[in-house]
């Protein structure tokens, strides 16, 4: 009977199919794990050197506050691929890490994806008038302005871009746009 159930053991067909069902348990629990627990943002402060991000998601003073109070998780706007997530885990576990992270390279389109320009426009003008820094004047002529020139979303905001070519006179504004950015 035990030799039986050996040779039966030892048949390709039988390993492929062990090794199948891992992976398709192992795909299912990172997919589950990634939409529920990972998604959620402590979660990134467990495991990574995240503590200063995730303090600017939970205490207001940044833009990642606002972020936090509409309900867009750290996965809305980062989304690692897998070989990220394992450099990142590198990093943490050998201590190779900077702390705080360095400000991430946000493409306007990844924020006009829920960031609505003509509503950007809209709100700006009605606010500062001429002066709205989203008029089409930055754009003529001139490459689009990126919107993490002067919006950061774990960092300050500033506008030291905007000042290289001429003051800004917004009212409104506070003290903290005149910091130079991080």
């Amino acid at each position: 009977m035990k030799e039986k159930f050996y040779k039966f053991l030892h048949r390709p067909l039988w390993i492929l199919a062990v090794v199948f069902v891992f992976i398709i348990a192992g795909v299912l629990s990172y997919k589950i794990m990634d939409a529920t627990v990972m998604a959620k943002p402590a979660f990134c402060a467990t495991c990574h050197n995240m503590e200063y991000e995730y303090k600017t998601y939970t205490e207001e003073g940044l833009l990642a506050h606002k972020h936090a109070e509409a309900d867009v998780t750290c996965h809305d706007c980062h989304k690692p691929s897998i070989g990220q997530q394992m450099n990142e885990g590198w990093l943490f576990v050998t201590g190779q890490y900077e702390n705080p992270t360095e400000k991430y390279g946000f493409t306007n389109e990844q924020c006009l994806s829920c960031h609505k320009w003509e509503d950007v426009v809209r709100k700006t003008t009605e606010k500062y008038g001429a002066k709205s820094p989203h008029n089409g004047e930055h754009e003529q002529g001139n490459e689009p302005p990126r919107c993490m020139d002067c919006h950061s979303v774990h960092h300050k905001q500033s506008a030291e871009k905007c000042n290289t070519c001429h003051p800004t006179e917004w009212d409104g504004l506070d003290s903290s746009w005149a910091e130079p950015a991080e």
